[in-house]
């Protein structure tokens, strides 16, 4: 495949909403370097941890750059309290009053837990976020609400199984998720750490194929649905590094005749060397290539096709260079 290099333009005027391109003219460098020179300062006294944080930086987006790069940095994910939550979420699937009177009691001790040990779960990552951008003077509310990914894919919105925030800066609403940006776990349920700053001040487009607030006005005039939401493939932080929007197939689970052309269609406002793109799937920890019939550009539009050449149920990441930016579920029959 010959090398072709395209600048992907920006096609809707949606995409001008609240993100961070907004600031492409910030250095967050010396915000980054406050929050790693307090990596050992502990919660004990929020106020002086925000001042820290804070007190040197003259705008608001870069002091709160530093809280965000602070928390994500230095807070670690709490699987055992996660399961206990899942736990307790599963039990009162249909009784929302108990779960709302035990969750209220749980986040007294989740709290506790993040003030003493610095570990907590999704709630505790948007709460810290709230109070250190508060402290600073920093407009912050916490959403809750739906989030899908690998390990918390969802199929109904019954009950909200995620929270981040909304921070407000120069009279414009952001979205941000500190949890997602903070690491992951790993097979063993040990969290580790692994900070991206992709969901730092997120586009609001491509924030909410994986975040559905309960609050819909958070979607910040996006006009997703929730079946939409619900029905899309699941879409990783890689994805915002290469601005890539998924257009089609528009839904995580397809169903195709076998040997009959599939396209995958997407948008994104960066430069992408064509020859960067892969469909792959997993055998264990071997990675198969589907053979790609055709990729092309038209109109700011890349769309790659592809043949399913055998019957059968495949997971099939689209990658972008060593990135998975996108997963399907496909199935295909033989006619």
């Amino acid at each position: 495949m010959k090398k072709t290099f395209l600048l992907l333009t920006l096609l809707f005027a949606t995409l001008s909403n609240a993100q961070l391109s907004d600031f492409k003219n910030v250095n967050f460098t010396k915000a980054d370097n406050i929050a790693h020179l307090n990596a050992n300062e502990n919660l004990q006294s929020l106020p002086i941890l925000s001042y820290k944080l804070t007190t040197k930086l003259s705008t608001d987006v870069e002091k709160f750059r530093a809280i965000y790069t602070w928390v994500c940095t230095n807070i670690k994910g709490d699987y055992k309290q996660h399961n206990t939550v899942s736990r307790k979420r599963n039990k009162f699937k249909y009784d929302s009053i108990s779960l709302a009177e035990w969750n209220s009691e749980y986040k007294k001790k989740a709290f506790k837990k993040l003030l003493k040990h610095q570990k907590t779960m999704c709630t505790g990552y948007a709460y810290l976020i709230k109070e250190l951008s508060i402290l600073a003077g920093i407009e912050c509310q916490i959403i809750d609400g739906f989030g899908r990914s690998v390990t918390s894919n969802i199929d109904t919105l019954e009950t909200a199984n995620h929270s981040w925030n909304a921070v407000k800066l120069n009279n414009k609403w952001y979205l941000c998720d500190a949890t997602w940006s903070s690491g992951y776990m790993d097979g063993e349920n040990t969290f580790i750490s692994d900070y991206n700053s992709e969901y730092f001040l997120a586009d609001p487009i491509l924030f909410a194929k994986n975040h559905y607030p309960i609050d819909t006005k958070w979607l910040l005039n996006n006009e997703i649905t929730s079946v939409n939401f619900l029905n899309a493939p699941l879409i990783y932080c890689e994805a915002f590094k290469y601005m890539a929007f998924p257009i089609s197939t528009a839904k995580m689970n397809i169903t195709v005749t076998k040997k009959t052309p599939v396209k995958f269609s997407f948008r994104s406002d960066t430069t992408i060397d064509l020859s960067k793109f892969s469909l792959v799937f997993y055998t264990g920890s071997f990675e198969n290539k589907f053979p790609i019939e055709t990729i092309m550009f038209l109109n700011g539009i890349i769309t790659i096709t592809t043949k399913f050449n055998w019957k059968g149920c495949y997971d099939v990441h689209l990658k972008i260079e060593n990135d998975v930016v996108a997963t399907y579920v496909i199935k295909v029959n033989d006619m």
